[in-house]
């Protein structure tokens, strides 16, 4: 295996489009990166770059420490898994396994040991004189797979191999392939636009928008402290909450947090470190799990938009009073099922640890008891990456 270095990386296609933007990123030998972002991010465009299949505009992309600009994929030894499998509908099972080690003009029992080894590794075992046309969508991923890996590559590429899959096969598949690449230790780069995906197979994600890395870090410390609003909006499901926000003093020593025509006091120990942005307009953030419903006495007064039951938790939706129609819609995580009705006055409070502030730029100021996030880049008043 080997590590993988994009190198201020820019990616121009005939007629002026720029997919790729000053790509920095170091994957380390052995781990698995989650490349995550909205359709047309550009990292499907990562992938291919990686692969040979585009050349870098500008910038240095290396593989185990060595410039593979001027190589071509076959000189690369990385592989390639595609969301639509692209297996040799002619060919049985084996014959599709042993397809890139016969190119290779590898020795037969090598190819055997090879074959064996992907067909154990994958529970392919019985599927082996099978075509394509008799096997499942997962039957079919898990061949896809193993005509990657008989290859031993340095990289395992895949390029959303889990889409064409229904939802319960996905999250099975998901799961034994988060167990293969624990067990293989392989270097990969995984591209999805699905979050869960990403969330549980890599060890990193990087999340990309509009050709620019927004940040990277492991799964947990991207849902806790992301680095701008890009990120925070983006990562989670629902996702965080993000409303216009100033922060003004409350009596003589405290102060508190104004969302709108309402606002809540803060506590003195969180209060402080949101001191040096006072009267500044801000961005305020809040998980939908760490807003709560409170008494008549307290809180924000809101009315609730719609619910959704989901058996183990109710996502409920709401509107804060006195704010406009295109004032952004609140999402509160409540555990059980709770029956609510359009319409129905709730109040709601937030707990202030998990409180995120944003400044003009975008820019995470600071993570409450999380610590700090460190931006990979700004953005401007469009959530476009200055």
């Amino acid at each position: 295996m080997a590590d993988v270095e994009f190198e201020t990386i820019d990616k121009i296609y005939p007629g002026g489009t720029q997919a790729v933007f000053a790509f920095s990123l170091t994957i380390a030998d052995g781990e698995a990166l989650a490349l995550v972002g909205p359709s047309g991010c550009g990292k499907s465009t990562l992938l291919r770059l990686l692969a040979g299949l585009e050349t870098p505009t500008h910038g240095v992309l290396r593989i185990g420490g060595e410039a593979v600009n001027d190589q071509s994929p076959q000189q690369r030894n990385v592989a390639m898994v595609f969301q639509d499998y692209a297996l040799y509908p002619h060919m049985t099972v084996r014959e599709n396994l042993e397809f890139p080690l016969k190119m290779r003009r590898l020795p037969r029992p090598d190819i055997e040991k090879q074959i064996q080894w992907a067909a154990e590794l994958l529970s392919l075992g019985e599927l082996l004189n099978r075509l394509p046309r008799q096997l499942s969508g997962g039957q079919r991923q898990r061949v896809a797979m193993g005509r990657a890996l008989v290859r031993q590559p340095t990289v395992f590429l895949m390029d959303e191999p889990l889409s064409n899959l229904d939802a319960r096969l996905r999250v099975q598949i998901r799961a034994e392939l988060s167990e293969l690449l624990d067990r293989l230790g392989a270097t990969t780069v995984y591209v999805t636009h699905d979050q869960s995906e990403a969330m549980t197979l890599g060890d990193r994600v990087a999340v990309v928008d509009h050709g620019r890395l927004q940040q990277v870090a492991p799964p947990q410390e991207l849902y806790e402290q992301p680095a701008n609003i890009f990120v925070a909006g983006f990562i989670g499901n629902p996702p965080m909450n993000l409303l216009p926000a100033k922060i003004t003093p409350f009596g003589e020593t405290r102060l508190r947090l104004c969302l709108g025509e309402q606002s809540l006091p803060l506590p003195p120990s969180i209060a402080e470190r949101w001191r040096p942005w006072l009267d500044a307009p801000l961005t305020a953030g809040i998980r939908p799990e760490h807003l709560s419903l409170t008494g008549q006495d307290s809180g924000l007064q809101a009315v609730v938009h719609d619910a959704e039951y989901l058996g183990h938790e109710t996502l409920l939706y709401l509107r804060l009073e006195g704010s406009p129609l295109t004032a952004p819609i609140l999402a509160a995580r409540l555990s059980g099922i709770r029956i609510f009705h359009k319409g129905e006055a709730v109040r709601v409070t937030l707990n202030a640890n998990y409180l995120h502030l944003f400044d003009t730029a975008g820019v995470a100021l600071d993570h409450g008891i999380t610590g700090q996030a460190t931006s990979i880049r700004p953005l401007n008043h469009s959530g476009i990456p200055l």
